[in-house]
């Protein structure tokens, strides 16, 4: 580098040397304007003189140097948080939270008020409207999901907000904000709206904690019928069908049976057809044997019987 001096003594430059510098400097500028990186989490969205050119993908890009082109980095993958009636300071083992009570305290469709503290989840999913179609995007979304769950909460009675509504609550939340959202096109998309603490007034705070320890007892008791139900009724299911078998199969043995005695009287009937008297006595001797079955002291004999010697019961001596 040549330096030179003039007659004041002070130095300066050879005009080579500035243009060198000159060049140099210009090219660092054009290498620092020309390129960027886009993350894997990320879009760019690039601009030409103020005008949407492009959205570009993760990697690394080319666009005109010297604020030609301009480029915006979005995060598109990135699940973003918005708390409502509460901040946390400090997050960890020890969070810590500042109250906003000014958000949280609402009025109830029944005419009471509540302190309600809820979070909303959203993605951004259009880089090119999220960058240019709205310009306060916080304040915007902020007061969105406020609007929704005001109104929300003011169609309903306090204790469905603590009980039964509290997830329909979070649910129409959801679908209201992205109503709301794309008619602003905002390029956003709500996944979650989840409702944290809810609190009556502290006058009434003992009050309203009885009912929800009831509400509790009821859902416990409701949960232990209900598994109840699920064991007896099975167990009732399985000893009707057991009944119904029983009953099924008794009633084939019986017209099996009856079927056999029907079958067994058309035989005896046909033999009774073929010889009638031979019949009868083979019936008769039938009969008395099944009468006489069980009885081992009665001798059967015919009355006309004559050379018959009658026996007696010699022990029966002895015992008098």
């Amino acid at each position: 580098m040549a330096i030179f001096k003039k007659p004041d003594g002070t130095q300066f430059l050879k005009g080579g040397t500035v243009i060198l510098i000159i060049i140099l400097i210009g090219v660092l500028i054009f290498l620092f304007t020309s390129f960027y990186i886009v993350d894997q989490t990320e879009e760019a969205v690039i601009t030409r003189l103020g005008r949407y050119l492009k959205t570009s993908e993760p990697g690394l890009h080319y666009k005109l140097p010297f604020g030609i082109d301009k480029h915006y980095i979005v995060n598109v993958t990135t699940v973003q948080t918005e708390q409502f009636g509460f901040r946390t300071i400090t997050s960890g083992m020890s969070s810590t939270y500042a109250d906003q009570s000014d958000e949280a305290t609402m009025l109830t469709g029944d005419l009471n008020i509540v302190e309600v503290e809820w979070i909303i989840q959203y993605r951004i999913v259009d880089p090119k409207a999220w960058t240019f179609n709205v310009m306060e995007k916080t304040a915007t979304i902020r007061d969105v999901s406020r609007s929704a769950i005001n109104m929300l909460v003011g169609d309903r009675a306090i204790m469905d907000i603590m009980g039964s509504e509290r997830t329909f609550i979070e649910a129409a939340g959801v679908d209201f904000m992205n109503e709301t959202f794309r008619g602003y096109g905002l390029g956003i998309n709500v996944i979650a709206v989840k409702l944290q603490n809810i609190n009556a007034p502290a006058g009434v705070q003992e009050a309203f904690d009885d009912v929800n320890k009831a509400e509790q007892d009821m859902n416990r008791l409701i949960n232990e019928g209900q598994q109840l139900y699920n064991e007896e009724i099975p167990k009732a299911k399985g000893e009707r069908e057991r009944l119904i078998q029983e009953a099924q199969g008794y009633a084939a043995e019986r017209k099996n049976k009856a079927a056999g005695d029907v079958a067994r009287f058309n035989a005896v009937y046909e033999e009774y057809r073929r010889d009638p008297e031979v019949t009868r006595q083979r019936l008769y001797y039938e009969m008395i044997e099944e009468v006489f079955k069980d009885d081992n002291n009665t001798v059967i004999i015919d009355k006309d019987f004559e050379n018959f010697l009658p026996l007696r019961n010699l022990s029966a001596g002895r015992n008098q």
